[in-house]
């Protein structure tokens, strides 16, 4: 299913970039669509500054009207009311986290089989991030690549769960994960690690954009006008 709220979704931490609050904003003005915290690795912030860092990102999405995700820490994302959380395999069950934030609170899970994807909808979730699409190096310890095929298959399986395309992702090779049947892409260097991430961002989006017309007209039975 196409939510376009999980078009181009940038995950980042305090870590990812010198001055990460800047390049939030840089990145919200360019036109994210969502925004997930994943403050992990050495040195990350934690207790107080992990709280006052995610309380900073937080009101940068609400002027922007962007969804607000913590990534993995459940009790963060409920203490300052978050839009969501999103937990991977290694993390605390999916089903055990949706019945901590009840039925209210989005919840994002990482899968990478067509029964991780199954048992993440049983469990509640309202979308799924899939991947590693691409060989990445922001995830020291991502699972095989699976390229889009995956996505292709959950999309026909499961239709109404919306599918987010994560793993060494950027504007060259977004257009094939939205034309296999994802929602949308989402980035963590392509916008962190750019020069200019509002100019990095604007430029995802149109190709995202872009592909979204091609893959509407291909249902349709149509010829694209572009390649």
């Amino acid at each position: 299913m196409k939510d376009y709220e999980y078009l181009l979704y940038f995950i980042m931490g305090s870590i990812n970039a010198e001055q990460p609050l800047d390049v939030l904003e840089k990145a919200l003005k360019g036109g994210i669509t969502c925004f997930q915290l994943r403050e992990k690795g050495p040195g990350a912030l934690r207790g107080a500054e992990k709280m006052e860092f995610a309380l900073r990102c937080q009101r940068l999405c609400k002027q922007y009207d962007v969804p607000f995700f913590v990534n993995d820490d459940v009790e963060l994302a409920m203490a300052i009311k978050a839009d969501g959380v999103h937990v991977g395999q290694e993390d605390e069950e999916a089903g055990s986290v949706r019945e901590k934030i009840g039925s209210h609170m989005k919840l994002g899970v990482s899968v990478h089989t067509v029964e991780e994807a199954l048992a993440a909808q049983a469990a509640g979730a309202t979308y799924v991030g899939m991947g590693p699409v691409y060989p990445t190096h922001t995830k020291l310890d991502a699972k095989p690549v699976a390229g889009t095929n995956m996505i292709g298959e959950v999309a026909r399986l499961i239709p109404e769960l919306p599918i987010v395309g994560i793993g060494g992702i950027c504007a060259m090779n977004a257009a094939p994960v939205i034309l296999a049947g994802a929602s949308g892409i989402s980035v963590i260097s392509a916008i962190a690690a750019a020069e200019e991430p509002t100019q990095a961002t604007s430029q995802l989006k149109e190709v995202l954009c872009k592909a979204l017309s091609k893959y509407a007209k291909l249902l349709k039975g149509e010829k694209p006008e572009f390649p």
